[in-house]
C-alpha cells in the first residue's frame, strides 16, 4: 500500500510526496537528513492530506497530477478554501 501525502511547511508552502509509511516519513521530514531537501529549511511540517493507493504506479500518477495543480487548487483539494 502506498500513500500520497501533502505537508504544510512552517512557511505555509505545500510539499507533495508518496510513501509506504506516512508517520515515518513525517518524522524524517521533521528531524533527519532523510527528509526532502525542500522541507529541511521549512520545518516543522505537518500533514494536511493523505490518500492510500493499491500500488506505487497509481500513487505516482496522482502525485504528478497534484504537483501540476496551482496552489489554490491544492488548497481546495485539502479543504483549506
Amino acid at each position: 500500500m502506498y500513500h500520497l501525502y501533502i505537508l504544510q511547511c512552517a512557511d505555509k508552502t505545500l510539499y507533495v510526496g508518496i510513501t509506504t509509511d506516512v508517520e515515518r516519513r513525517i518524522l524524517e521530514h521533521n528531524g533527519s537528513t532523510l527528509g526532502a531537501k525542500y522541507t529541511r529549511g521549512r520545518r516543522p511540517v505537518s500533514l494536511v492530506f493523505s490518500r492510500a493507493f493499491e500500488n506505487r504506479s497509481e500513487a505516482s500518477r496522482e502525485e504528478s497530477r497534484i504537483k501540476r495543480l496551482s496552489r489554490a487548487q491544492k488548497l481546495e483539494l485539502i479543504g483549506k478554501i
